[in-house]
């Protein structure tokens, strides 16, 4: 088959559609009164009760959420996610998803509502 005759691949998705995607999902979690929106260190984030859960990274274009350090290790060891170290230091409870998968964004933000509201219990 000549070259000009095949399909063109499927474009890469863009950031727009990494933070489009973000936006989407978060907006779904909003439904609970105690999650809110709010800013991580100069990124949008989501909070449970004031407990950061989530957040969109635009240097790497992906999500950051954060989970149990076993849960982290794992994503990490899978390859699946990456360690956030924002300014070099590694934050062992958060992980960066790069990969645009909206099933596991969705996966992943359902588990970082869930460790927070564990950690809300053990506090309380």
């Amino acid at each position: 088959m000549p070259a000009n005759d095949r399909s063109p691949s499927p474009p890469e998705p863009s950031g727009g559609d990494a933070r489009d995607l973000y936006e989407e999902l978060t907006d779904d979690l909003l439904y609970d009164p105690a999650i809110g929106r709010a800013t991580m260190m100069g990124y949008p984030c989501v909070r449970l009760a004031g407990r950061f859960l989530a957040t969109y990274d635009d240097k790497a274009g992906g999500l950051v959420v954060k989970l149990p350090r076993e849960r982290v290790g794992e994503l990490v060891a899978a390859g699946t996610g990456e360690p956030f170290a924002p300014a070099g230091r590694v934050f062992r409870e958060w992980v960066a998803i790069t990969t645009v998968d909206p099933q596991l964004w969705r996966t992943v933000l359902a588990e970082s509502v869930e460790f927070a509201r564990k950690s809300l219990l053990a506090d309380s």
